[in-house]
């Protein structure tokens, strides 16, 4: 195509998935090294990309001048939303990823699985960019925490002592391992490795569901946990994650941010399924799912409770299993 001056690139939510469009955004820098490359995504998470060198600007939806005018318009959201954010924004040319949603209904309501090799979702954005020289490199995903909290995470974890962090939350119901299982292998990981301090993060949505962890821990191993959902912002949470040396995860926002870091996670799956392609991309990962449940997945986003009642694509997923995995990469001794 002709000289490409400016580009912006759209993904308005969530975490997870802006995560996933970072190295998007790496990939256009080094095809377009001059170029002006914006991001529009929605206020609250304008920090996951405040920080990163590759971006000339970013912009919330009621931020983005109305007058915009762009060579390039890369819509990595692709709905009514962003067609209409884009419906004020002049564009010389306009990409969009195709999502294949009729793929997902097929696989939740028929569980017939067309993705074959379940490319990552980064991979399935770079396809919207075929024919542009893109050249897709083998780095993971990217975060930027700064300096201040970089340095609020060195403050809370000093010291050279090993991290586990555990990101217990996510939005739907499905996809939480239940408070009782996380405080299970938080007990059997401390009995087996006493010097690891362990963190929990999360938002305030979370807090609830972190007062029950702790509320499960016996005295004596309670002083080595520290609850912090809800009392970190953002990025502070991700220089926490930055600042672990494992991190135990539900299929959540918080996992792709580790991911960034390329820190060894244990990724629990309860409703999700890996052909969505929203496994950790290009990070080391261990999978805790139950395979051969004929009613999984149940959805491609989460729901509010079991539609069987029987949640046994989280329940029956072995507390020993996923503690005795996380000990042996810490160095402990397994039961």
């Amino acid at each position: 195509m002709e000289a490409v001056r400016s580009i912006l690139v759209v993904r308005l939510s969530s975490i997870g998935d802006i995560i996933l469009t970072t190295p998007v955004v790496r990939w256009l820098r080094v095809r377009w090294p001059e170029a002006k490359i914006d991001f529009c995504t929605r206020a609250p998470f304008l920090p996951l990309l405040a920080g990163s060198p590759r971006l000339s600007g970013v912009y919330s939806p009621e931020s983005l001048p109305a007058s915009s005018s762009y060579d390039l318009v890369v819509d990595l959201q692709n709905n009514r939303r962003s067609h209409a954010l884009l419906g004020r924004v002049g564009a010389k040319k306009t990409v969009r990823y195709h999502k294949g949603n009729w793929k997902k209904w097929i696989l939740v309501h028929w569980k017939i699985d067309l993705y074959g090799e379940a490319p990552s979702v980064v991979e399935r954005y770079g396809s919207s960019l075929l024919g542009l020289g893109i050249k897709v490199d083998d780095s993971g995903c990217e975060l930027w925490p700064s300096a201040s909290d970089t340095s609020l995470a060195d403050g809370i974890l000093p010291g050279e002592g090993k991290v586990l962090a555990v990101c217990f939350g996510a939005r739907h119901f499905t996809k939480r391992w239940p408070p009782r299982r996380f405080a299970e292998v938080i007990l059997g990981i401390l009995n087996a490795v006493p010097s690891l301090r362990v963190v929990l993060l999360g938002g305030e949505d979370d807090a609830a569901h972190a007062e029950e962890i702790m509320g499960l821990l016996p005295a004596g191993v309670a002083g080595s946990v520290r609850n912090l959902a809800g009392a970190c912002s953002l990025m502070e949470t991700g220089a926490l994650l930055q600042r672990s040396d494992a991190v135990l995860t539900n299929d959540t926002g918080l996992m792709h941010m580790a991911s960034a870091f390329q820190k060894r996670l244990f990724v629990l799956f309860g409703s999700s399924s890996l052909a969505f392609g929203f496994l950790p991309y290009r990070s080391t990962f261990e999978l805790f799912e139950v395979s051969g449940l004929g009613c999984r997945p149940c959805s491609h986003i989460g729901r509010e409770r079991c539609p069987k009642g029987h949640f046994r694509c989280m329940l029956d997923i072995p507390p020993e299993r996923v503690s005795d995995r996380i000990i042996a990469f810490l160095g402990g001794a397994q039961r």
